[in-house]
């Protein structure tokens, strides 16, 4: 490269401020001396030969109406100018650059840059006996930032802050396998749903049993949904059962209406609705203020549009009547509803088996995992649904998928014994500044065994 090119490189740099160069000040003549670039000389002549005679005698020459001709006829023609010369040069056309940045009009906002959105996965960890069962929920991460997740009859932790493993609990093989996992909101006690009806519930740090919940179901426990002392359990024989687990009769209040199996279950931000989805095809908002302790509640909404299982459910952050779900390979469509009215707001055909859900809770976008025949994660912007990215990485269908306390990664677990962990979310803005000085969260390689 010669010298010429490379100082035409450097002297030009992208969105800098562009300057309007400026008149050599010998251009500036003395304001005392006419300007003949600026005088229209034909008006001048006119003005002191006909002009003057016309001024010298108006009532004689013209008629009234002449007149009020004439003085209209000078205002079309810009005839009615009362100087002659000129000591200024014409003001220069207005620059378009100064049009827009000095207008009065509002500004438009500047448009935030687009987040990168890293396509692979940040980490893998290997998940051997991971049941491949699209109706369980087998995965979760609590506010303690502690994943748990069920491989057969045993429960594993692993800490996102360190990258430790550990075993929680085995089941025997008359209980278990494993079903479902639920952390508590103190971060600290886990549910755990098991293949013979019961529900367990444990202290992590202790990693003692607490105390077994029964006579809640009749089959195995699919979906937990923790509201705050509430454990809200779903099972296979289509019944949903509210637990309060400070009580001795823990069964305080029981949801029918579905005729299959729960598969998922979800409460509202506010605790005061719950949806719930099942095997039946059938979508349910529960309200709790229309619940009865003597007998089984009637539901809110009955939703039935879904054409197969409704499994992947998840509660707007920003609006709070605002629901999704999604639904299994007979469908395929995500379904946004208004639960206070039950009215459907939109629905997208997203070509593959809906297993699981999760929003933004920085952005307007939601996360959907899927099945056959890519197995990837798809993030949409709402409300426009319009794609953003597919992340794929899994060979097999995406059995469930968690969110990190700080709600920017997202764990997904699949039937190819993989559970992989995507920087989907992006970091929040206060979060930024201390992010160097916390170690990574996913700084090992570690294998759930």
């Amino acid at each position: 490269m010669n010298s010429s090119s490379i100082l035409k490189t450097q002297s030009r740099f992208p969105l800098q401020e562009q300057f309007i160069p400026r008149k050599n000040s010998r251009e500036n003549l003395d304001r005392f001396i006419p300007n003949r670039s600026a005088m229209d000389f034909d008006y001048a002549h006119y003005m002191l030969t006909e002009g003057r005679k016309s001024k010298e005698n108006p009532a004689s020459s013209f008629s009234p109406s002449r007149a009020a001709y004439r003085k209209l006829l000078d205002e079309t023609f810009n005839m009615n100018r009362g100087r002659i010369l000129a000591f200024k040069n014409k003001p220069p056309e207005p620059v378009e650059l100064f049009q827009y940045e000095f207008s009065s009009m509002p500004q438009d906002k500047p448009k935030k840059p687009r987040r990168n959105i890293p396509q692979n996965s940040e980490r893998t960890l290997d998940a051997p006996d991971l049941v491949d069962d699209y109706y369980l929920n087998l995965l979760d991460w609590g506010s303690s930032n502690i994943v748990a997740i069920a491989l057969g009859n045993t429960i594993y932790l692993w800490d996102a802050t360190n990258g430790s493993t550990s075993e929680l609990a085995t089941m025997d093989d008359e209980n278990g396998p494993v079903t479902s996992v639920s952390w508590a909101p103190d971060g600290r006690h886990i549910a755990i749903g098991l293949n013979n009806s019961e529900v367990q519930l444990w202290d992590s740090v202790s990693n003692r049993k607490l105390r077994t919940l029964r006579d809640g179901h009749r089959l195995r426990v699919g979906s937990l949904a923790w509201n705050n002392h509430i454990l809200t359990t779903g099972g296979m024989e289509g019944r949903i059962v509210n637990n309060d687990v400070r009580l001795r009769k823990h069964i305080v209040e029981t949801y029918r209406g579905h005729q299959q199996e729960v598969c998922g279950l979800k409460w509202s931000p506010s605790g005061q609705q719950l949806a719930s989805g099942g095997n039946d095809n059938l979508l349910h908002i529960w309200d709790r203020s229309i619940s009865s302790s003597n007998s089984a509640t009637q539901w809110l909404h009955r939703l039935e549009e879904h054409t197969s299982a409704v499994k992947a459910l998840a509660w707007c952050p920003f609006q709070s009547n605002l629901l999704a779900s999604g639904g299994g390979g007979g469908d395929r469509c995500i379904k946004f509803w208004n639960t206070h009215t039950g009215a459907r707001l939109n629905s997208v055909d997203t070509g593959s088996q809906v297993c699981a859900l999760l929003w933004n809770n920085n952005e307007r976008e939601l996360l959907s995992a899927h099945g056959f025949t890519q197995n990837q994660l798809t993030l949409w912007k709402y409300p426009s649904m319009v794609k953003m990215a597919e992340l794929t990485g899994h060979t097999s269908r995406v059995i469930s998928m968690a969110q990190s306390p700080d709600g920017c990664t997202v764990a997904s677990a699949a039937a190819d014994e993989t559970l992989k962990f995507w920087n989907v979310f992006g970091v929040p803005e206060v979060a930024k500044s201390a992010s160097k000085s916390k170690p990574e969260p996913f700084a090992r390689f570690n294998c759930i065994r």
